[in-house]
């Protein structure tokens, strides 16, 4: 499965595509954070991001921290690859079939956390064709707690499909989770879209022709 993955990280590496994040607060005051950001190739085939238009944020208790945006880079979207395997416990779970494609239920924690870094601990499911991760479920660890400050991340849950036959990407994260604080619950709603995936390849190339 780590292998698949890492298959997976090389091939999302040569599409574009379109990341939509929404953070609303539901309870006891509304508010809103959104962005909306492209991953993108350059004319000489780099590899780039972009933010369209400006973010909106009109959240009142919460804000969004470094961990935050680590998380939605990096934890949400999880990819296992085998570099990453030594950070983490993973159990067998057993069987279960999502959407028709019958998977093995894996469970996943840290064996050790490190001050400063971000892990996931949670659930995959991995479809038994092609050992390709269809979905996440979990929590990224650990909250974090200074002196006057609490820092918590609600459970997600991330859907991936098939977006080329082959690869399974990311293609949603949500949340709808209440937030521990001491001074009292703070329900969240998080969505991710991750859209308009294409491919880019080695292969493409951008020519110029003078005009006639």
């Amino acid at each position: 499965m780590a292998a698949r993955e890492a298959e997976s990280e090389k091939e999302r590496s040569q599409y574009a595509y379109r990341q939509t994040v929404s953070f609303i607060e539901i309870q006891p005051r509304g508010g809103l954070f959104k962005e909306v950001r492209e991953v993108i190739f350059l004319p000489g085939g780099e590899r780039s991001e972009r933010t369209v238009g400006r973010p909106a944020d009109s959240l009142a208790r919460l804000k969004l921290t470094p961990e935050d945006h680590a998380d939605l880079r990096d934890i949400q979207p999880l990819l296992l690859t085998p570099e990453m395997l030594p950070r983490y416990e993973i159990r067998y779970r057993g069987e279960e079939t999502l959407d028709g494609v019958v998977c093995w239920a894996l469970e996943v924690k840290p064996r050790q956390v490190f001050q400063g870094q971000r892990y996931f601990e949670g659930r995959l499911w991995a479809a038994q064709e092609d050992f390709g991760v269809a979905r996440i479920e979990g929590q990224a660890v650990p909250p974090l707690y200074k002196k006057g400050t609490e820092n918590l991340f609600p459970r997600f849950t991330t859907f991936r499909e098939r977006i080329d036959g082959k690869h399974w990407f990311p293609v949603l994260t949500f949340a709808d989770d209440t937030l521990p604080f001491k001074g009292g619950g703070q329900r969240i709603r998080l969505e991710v879209r991750y859209e308009q995936y294409k491919r880019f390849g080695a292969e493409s190339k951008i020519t110029f022709e003078p005009p006639k």
